[in-house]
């Protein structure tokens, strides 16, 4: 066994570890029924932490 088998993460530092560092997700979902087009959905999203080094890219509404 290596080190890397035998080592366990917790669900919530990996969650930390994606956040601090920011995780890009992209893809696209077609419905189709006798080649024919019904839905498309693509997305795309950015999921990271924010802090006084990383503001929000919204503006706080007073």
């Amino acid at each position: 066994m290596t080190v890397v088998e035998r080592r366990e993460i917790a669900l919530v530092d990996l969650l930390d570890r994606l956040l601090a560092g920011g995780v890009v997700i992209k893809g696209d979902i077609t419905l189709r029924i006798a080649d024919v087009d019904l839905v498309r959905i693509d997305l795309n999203a950015l999921i990271s932490s924010v802090n006084a080094r990383v503001p929000s890219p919204f503006e706080e509404s007073l």
